[in-house]
Parts: structure tokens; sequence; C-alpha cells
């Protein structure tokens, strides 16, 4: 499975415009991290952008991510990344427990992606210059970004061996290299972009 046909699948099931965002985000900080760790990248990255594709159909636990498990079995997927996304569901974790660097990686990088988007937003500078001392401040806030699970932040930060401050500022950079495709650059706030914040 190639890149672009992974792409393929999310926009077949993808209409929400902020739900492939919140996919393009995942996957760029997967791919970052198989490149930092050494591991591969291509099944990193596919790990992260289909992580949540079949959301918008199936968007109740447990069928979602089971009923995408299924799409992406017929489809030919590895099951490295099947079960990968499996295990991003904590009410799947007695099936599927997060036991691979992978696997641990996309669920730290899950939700910090959204806290960081919702961060970059409200700025005008948008995420260009943010720091994750700006994210943890709103982090904070417990009004904002309230879909963004915080304990799920902090624990999948410690799950995956990394330093909470560190890794939401190594998100932050990954996101960066996209920020056009994320519509988090300079002046592209909610008001243009149509994305809540």
């Amino acid at each position: 499975m190639t890149r672009a046909d992974a792409f393929g699948l999310l926009c077949e099931y993808v209409s929400d415009i902020s739900l492939r965002r919140h996919c393009l985000s995942v996957e760029v900080a997967m791919r970052a991290y198989a490149r930092e760790l050494g591991h591969d990248e291509e099944l990193w990255g596919t790990a992260g952008l289909l992580h949540d594709f079949d959301y918008e159909r199936w968007n109740a636990a447990p069928d979602h991510p089971l009923k995408g498990s299924e799409v992406l079995r017929a489809r030919g997927y590895p099951e490295e990344v099947v079960v990968c996304i499996l295990s991003h569901a904590d009410y799947l974790s007695d099936r599927y427990p997060r036991r691979t660097p992978m696997e641990k990686g996309l669920y730290a990088c899950d939700e910090i992606t959204g806290l960081v988007t919702a961060t970059a937003l409200l700025r005008p500078t948008g995420i260009g210059d943010l720091t994750a001392s700006s994210v943890k401040k709103k982090m904070k806030a417990k009004g904002f970004a309230k879909g963004v699970n915080r304990d799920d932040v902090i624990r999948g930060a410690a799950d995956f061996g990394v330093e909470l401050d560190a890794h939401i500022q190594f998100v932050i950079d990954a996101m960066k290299t996209i920020a056009a495709e994320l519509g988090l650059e300079k002046g592209s706030g909610p008001a243009e972009t149509g994305t809540p914040a």
C-alpha cells in the first residue's frame, strides 16, 4: 500500500476537513518519530494517517475502530498497522494493549495534535512561533479544547518514554512542516479557515 492509497482511503471515508487535518497531523508526527527512532516511516505514517479514517461513519465505541479494522484488513493493510490502530482505543486495551513503539507513539501523538491545533488557531502567527510552553498553558484551561483528554496526553507521553514538554515541541515542529495543509499558517485562524478552535 502506498501513501497515495492510504490518503485516497482517508478521503473516501472522511469529508470533514477538520478530521482530515487531524489525521494528517498525527501522520506527520508519527513519520517524524519514526525517523528519529529509526523505525519504518511508511508504516508509522500509515497508522497515523488512517487511525481515525472510520470515525465519521462509525464514531461510537467499539465500532470505531473495529469497523475500520475490517475495512483495512479487506484492503490488505499490514496487520501491524491494523493492530496499532486498534490499540489507540482505550476501551479495547484488554484485547489490544499497546506494546510496540509504534502503538505507543500513535497514542502519544493522537490527542496532543488536537491541543496543538487548537492553540495555533488562536494565534495571529499560527503555528509558526508556537512553543510547548504556550500549549501547556492552554492545556491547563479546562474550558479550552474540551474534546482533548489531558490525562491521555500526559499518559501517552509517559508510556512512550518521552518527556512531556519535549514531546509537545517535537509534535509542533513536525506539524510546522505541513502548516499550510493543516490551515495553521500565519493569519489562518478560525475565522478564515472555518475550523473551530
